[in-house]
């Protein structure tokens, strides 16, 4: 459907719903479309297309809201829509923090962030992209199985609209190449590891070559693992890993756990967190960034901010809903789905980079841990313990030496923040990224 249809479709079932007896409404459209590949052992395994969409409607009657999402767009579903999202509305509990945003609330200027990017690749690309990173994965010496490598595209258009007068939609795009592979034999060991590329155009994508090269020498680079020792050492977190620490932040500063008391982090605002000279941005309009979004998922601006800058925390990531509850406005950080309510979410969020690299940042430890894989959820996000399974390389004497796996590391967050020293190398490849990471004195438990 068409941007300017979509938004018609959508203003039109508001106008519904008050006439219904909403006080007020929004709702949120979203098309997608997908294509998918993948390639095992030298044959095509899979290829798949899907094309679908879903309407959400929230209605208003006071301080009680409804939500009701459908697949179905013709009227008579539609006005069914409606019936069902206001005679729900009449019967919830009511919410004293809900409501829409203000008309002074709402975004002023749409900023243009190229994150669509029109050209729809042939199903026959991306085979051929999935078949070359399989076979430079299984071309890589000592590589003797694999699981196959995947390609896929996808594009999406989202509308939202509101009775306060909000109006917006806007396309997306995402492309990616992955491949995974395992390296020995059963009866010595058997280790696997994988590679991907993503990125909202194809251009930007890494060769499928390079894809499969990295997952093949990762694979093999595992074999001979041995299990580590308990130690209390410096640990030190690939990129691949290292982004959980900035989710964990992310994640702890979140407006609803926040109101809710449930963070480990619920007095920090405007305190050290980190340590000195360690900056994370949350920047929804980086060009190109997988997270990027012209306005919240509410219709309110957001904006490139430091939530953390030398170390101090400078804000909650907030939607209305949580900063109603703090006394507070809203940071723009509203996330929205068509089935629910919207929610606090970062964008694109990246610790930034230090100025030693990795090799510097090693140099002097004498025994420690490079991490490069993380297990589990060991992480208590209302006091701050950490606690996961890990797989990674075994340092001495500033060199990175033999593979470990069977470990499981353990600290607390907060003492972690003030810990983490970072290299030079960050690049932007989750979303959510930082650099390879050194954490002073974890406790590492192994054999």
């Amino acid at each position: 459907m068409a941007a300017e249809d979509s938004l018609n479709l959508l203003t039109d079932l508001i106008a519904k719903a008050q006439a219904a007896g909403a006080d007020a409404a929004d709702a949120v459209l979203v098309d997608n479309t997908s294509l998918s590949v993948g390639f095992r052992l030298g044959k095509p395994e899979r290829v798949e297309r899907s094309e679908g969409g879903d309407i959400g409607l929230r209605v208003f009657v006071g301080k009680q809201q409804a939500i009701v999402s459908s697949s179905d767009r013709g009227s008579l579903a539609l006005d069914e829509l409606v019936e069902r999202a206001v005679a729900m509305a009449r019967r919830v509990p009511e919410d004293p923090f809900c409501g829409l945003a203000d008309p002074d609330q709402l975004v002023q200027e749409i900023p243009s962030l190229d994150i669509f990017d029109p050209t729809e690749p042939d199903p026959s690309q991306l085979v051929d992209w999935a078949m070359r990173a399989e076979d430079a994965a299984r071309a890589v010496e000592g590589v003797t199985n694999s699981e196959g490598a995947d390609a896929g595209w996808a594009r999406s258009m989202v509308a939202m609209a509101g009775s306060n007068g909000f109006a917006n939609s806007y396309w997306v795009s995402h492309a990616s190449i992955s491949a995974s592979v395992l390296a020995g034999e059963a009866a010595t060991g058997m280790e696997r590891d994988y590679e991907f590329t993503s990125a909202v155009y194809l251009e930007d994508l890494k060769s499928p070559e390079d894809v499969g090269h990295s997952a093949g020498h990762r694979a093999v680079r595992r074999l001979g693992a041995r299990k580590g020792k308990t130690c209390r050492v410096p640990v030190v977190l690939d990129p691949r890993v290292s982004a959980g620490i900035v989710s964990h932040l992310a994640g702890g500063i979140n407006g609803a756990s926040i109101a809710r008391g449930t963070s480990f982090l619920k007095d920090s605002l405007g305190k050290q967190v980190m340590a000195k000279g360690l900056t994370i941005i949350d920047d929804p309009h980086r060009p190109r960034g997988p997270r990027s979004k012209p306005c919240d998922g509410e219709g309110i601006a957001n904006k490139r901010r430091a939530i953390v800058e030398d170390g101090v925390l400078t804000t909650w990531i907030m939607d209305l809903r949580s900063a109603r509850q703090l006394g507070l406005q809203s940071t723009g950080h509203a996330g929205r789905g068509t089935g629910g309510p919207p929610s606090p979410s970062a964008s694109n969020v990246w610790m930034e980079p230090g100025k030693l690299t990795v090799a510097e940042l090693i140099a002097d430890i004498k025994d420690g841990f490079y991490i490069t894989e993380l297990f589990g959820q060991g992480v208590n996000g209302v006091t701050g313990d950490y606690s996961r399974g890990a797989a990674g390389f075994w340092i001495e004497n500033g060199e990175i030496l033999y593979p470990v796996n069977e470990v499981t590391v353990a600290g607390n967050l907060k003492e972690m923040f003030q810990n983490i020293t970072p290299a030079n190398d960050l690049t932007f490849r989750y979303g959510t990224d930082a650099p390879t990471l050194r954490i002073e004195g974890l406790t590492i438990a192994g054999a």
